[in-house]
């Protein structure tokens, strides 16, 4: 992320991911694993999907209703997945939750994901900024 990364800019990033997300889609086939994920305090009711082949996830995306933050964390976490070995995704998904709870982490792998490392700050949007996040380590964690 470039040093002049602003809370407008911030901003924009979020909104793009929110209003045209490029990962919001039906699975390709039925060769994902899936997992719902829900909040009792938002709107937020999704499915993640992940297609990995041989340690890589080959692809990934989500569908159902999110809110914006939600939304826009789950698209962004979708483009850094692909390609990217499991154990690449899950040192990538550890730094993303480091951030969000303020502990040490790697910026150099988050990429877009850097503008939710101010979420702490809003307690009630860490479980949006997390929802896609937590599906994605539930399913890792099933490939194991």
């Amino acid at each position: 992320m470039p040093i002049s990364l602003n809370p407008q800019m911030m901003r924009s990033i979020i909104m793009d991911h929110y209003e045209n997300p490029q990962y919001k889609r039906e699975p390709m086939d039925n060769s994902y694993k899936s997992i719902h994920m829900d909040s009792t305090n938002c709107v937020d009711d999704i499915l993640v999907y992940v297609k990995e082949e041989n340690g890589k996830i080959v692809d990934t995306c989500f569908t159902g209703v999110a809110c914006t933050i939600s939304t826009a964390s789950t698209d962004i976490m979708c483009s850094l997945m692909i390609g990217k070995s499991v154990e690449e995704a899950e040192y990538i998904l550890k730094q993303y939750m480091n951030m969000i709870h303020e502990e040490n982490y790697d910026e150099s792998v988050l990429d877009e994901a850097i503008v939710f490392m101010n979420t702490s700050k809003q307690a009630a949007r860490i479980k949006c900024a997390t929802i896609g996040w937590d599906g994605l380590d539930q399913i890792l964690k099933g490939l194991e």
